[in-house]
């Protein structure tokens, strides 16, 4: 028997088939949310991309599922045409979790945020990835190109109500953490150092040195 006092193990309660996860949500989508979705990029649909500095890429690979983030002056996401976007990457981590995912299955998700709106903009597709050189000068910034394109074939676009933000009061600066707060955040560096340490082979990261380098270093290879 689960412990009392961890509730989260008591699998009893469980909604885990659709059957029952109907009998709790008894509603039923109202017409706009259905009236909403559009095949394509939508001429209403459109401002929002182009407004857009902001967005969350998710993928599923070989490893499971990654949401990742993406972010550029507003317009960063071109509009190709009503059925295409393309998405340009650049420098990062050299993870490729993204891409890799990309490469092993092309269904993805976007979410885009406009910043003072409620609304946000989700996008549904498949992606790939391509170094066609007119792309990458189409989507180069400050003279630099990136290092890709996902090349999005969209398949429903969308927008998702404003309930979530308002909770969240992610636009309400009265509501966001003050400094004491993120002050007590863990910094990259202390992860590092702490993870690091204990990881298997692996050599242990200075901390300290990792935080004071790393606001300088990031301004220094955003393109």
């Amino acid at each position: 028997m689960p412990s009392m006092d961890k509730p989260w193990l008591d699998r009893s309660h469980d909604l885990s088939d659709l059957a029952a996860l109907r009998g709790h949500y008894t509603g039923t989508p109202g017409a706009s949310s259905l009236a909403k979705v559009a095949d394509h990029v939508h001429a209403l649909y459109r401002p929002y991309i182009e407004a857009s500095p902001f967005l969350l890429l998710a993928t599923h690979g070989e490893r499971g599922l990654d949401v990742s983030p993406r972010g550029d002056p507003a317009g960063f996401v071109q509009v190709a045409d009503e059925h295409t976007l393309l998405l340009p990457d650049r420098p990062g981590n050299h993870r490729l979790d993204s891409l890799r995912n990309l490469v092993h299955e092309p269904e993805l998700a976007l979410l885009f945020l406009v910043p003072g709106s409620g609304e946000t903009l989700r996008v549904n597709g498949r992606g790939r990835i391509s170094v066609h050189p007119e792309l990458l000068t189409r989507c180069a910034v400050q003279g630099r190109l990136p290092r890709s394109v996902l090349v999005v074939a969209v398949r429903s676009v969308f927008f998702q109500c404003a309930r979530a933000l308002m909770r969240s009061g992610l636009w309400q600066p009265g509501d966001w953490p003050g400094e004491q707060a993120l002050a007590a955040l863990p910094t990259a560096g202390r992860i590092l150092g702490t993870l690091s340490a204990s990881h298997p082979g692996g050599e242990a990261i200075d901390g300290d040195a990792y935080d004071a380098a790393l606001r300088p270093r990031q301004r220094g290879s955003l393109y």
